[in-house]
């Protein structure tokens, strides 16, 4: 069986190892819930996009919100990559790792004008700007400030992007973005505004996308409006077709990111738009199978045999330590992760729901999945580099994971395990 991350994950023997590190002595060097991530398998994703796009103006911008660890951030620094946005934390967090700010996309539907003025003052690329009414402060605080705030407007091109709705974003029913019938009135207004200045269009449809015919759908969308703002006299740099993705947690079988981007760079050609810098802002799929989440197993609760009063809902549960406080994709989602013992157990195992600790039934992070297992064995939630750890909480005051980078030979440590008296440091008795 090919696991989701292979070659980087593999088996060697009973024993589970990623990028050559054993998972079970990982686990039990660092206890658990633990979270480790492969930097070369981040590399060799995010290489994948670089070298499809070569000899042509470019920027791949690393979708921050799927993984902030300082450690990815500066991964993708190194590499000359670029970084999308959402708030000023995640600005700090890319300053921090020594990103260059004059690669950096702000994007985001709620920018404040304290987050306005702090990425103006650092110097950004560009604002994602998501409504006309965000160009008017924006303006505002550039005039404040004595600069021209660069800007390019997302546009959303009611485009399906075939993917769970809550993670859907190009429709019209979704919050993202300015209307497509109502673009080229938002860049007329854009030009119009001294302390603005029109730089490229951006669009986002959607994460976890399988086929890429969504995505050209949007682009002849995002090219049409493209020509229609340039016959006004406003002058479009580069266009932006966003990310979104897939990566394969079970079954699923998305295009690789260099057949994505030539069938991209194809229709850019086609349209006659082969001059222009294009960006992409992949999160997912640069960092989603570069990392696992180990968790060891506390007890085994066998499901009772209710049968004889015509019940056949009884469960079989696996106890782990980690909960949805730690991975919240299968309960937000009911998104399904592989799951894997880090060493396999002879035998063909009892179907069992692994479950968390967590006051919650809908705490959980795989369903009828089929394992040898017994209390204190060590368990690796496959696919978790993406909206793991950025997503994790501290619901039942929980102290969040560690988290682990393994580098070729090496092992870092990249973020200590929280402490329970780090949860109420800053609160305060009446």
């Amino acid at each position: 069986m090919t696991l989701p991350g292979a070659p980087f994950l593999a088996r060697r023997g009973a024993g589970l190892e990623l990028d050559g590190h054993s998972l079970d002595e990982l686990a039990r060097r660092f206890g658990t819930p633990l979270f480790v991530y492969s930097r070369r398998a981040m590399r060799a994703a995010f290489d994948a996009y670089e070298q499809a796009l070569r000899g042509r103006p470019h920027l791949v911008c690393y979708a921050v919100k799927a993984n902030s660890n300082l450690a990815v951030l500066q991964t993708f620094a190194r590499a000359g990559g670029g970084f999308d946005i959402v708030s000023a934390g995640e600005l700090a967090r890319v300053l921090a790792a020594g990103g260059e700010p004059a690669r950096v996309v702000f994007s985001g539907v709620g920018k404040t004008r304290a987050e306005m003025r702090q990425a103006l003052q650092a110097g950004v690329r560009c604002f994602n700007v998501e409504s006309e009414g965000e160009l008017a402060p924006l303006n505002e605080v550039a005039l404040e400030l004595g600069v021209r705030a660069p800007v390019s407007l997302r546009v959303n091109p009611d485009v399906d992007a075939r993917t769970h709705p809550y993670i859907s974003t190009g429709l019209k029913a979704n919050k993202f973005g300015i209307a497509h019938d109502k673009a080229l009135v938002a860049y007329r207004l854009a030009a119009a505004l001294p302390g603005l200045q029109v730089v490229g269009i951006d669009c986002h449809i959607g994460s976890q996308i399988t086929q890429v015919a969504p995505y050209l759908d949007a682009l002849d969308r995002l090219l049409d409006l493209v020509e229609a703002v340039e016959a006004a006299g406003i002058a479009i740099r580069h266009v932006d077709v966003g990310g979104g993705l897939g990566i394969t947690y079970t079954d699923e079988a998305p295009p690789a990111a260099s057949d994505l981007v030539a069938r991209i760079l194809e229709r850019l050609d086609a349209r006659g738009h082969g001059q222009r810098e294009v960006l992409f802002e992949p999160g997912r799929s640069l960092v989603g199978n570069a990392g696992v989440l180990l968790t060891e197993v506390l007890y085994l609760k066998a499901g009772q045999d209710d049968s004889a009063e015509g019940d056949d809902s009884a469960r079989s549960f696996c106890v782990v330590d980690a909960a949805m406080n730690d991975l919240v994709r299968p309960a937000m989602y009911q998104a399904f992760m592989a799951i894997e013992p880090c060493v396999r157990r002879p035998g063909a195992g009892t179907t069992w729901d692994v479950v968390g600790p967590v006051c919650e039934s809908g705490d959980w992070l795989g369903r009828d999945r089929r394992l040898a297992v017994q209390p204190g064995d060590m368990l690796a939630v496959l696919s978790a580099g993406a909206y793991g750890m950025t997503m994790a909480s501290n619901y039942n005051s929980r102290p969040r994971a560690a988290e682990v980078m393994v580098d070729g030979d090496r092992v870092h440590l990249i973020r200590k395990r929280e402490e329970v008296s780090t949860l109420f440091a800053d609160e305060r008795l009446t």
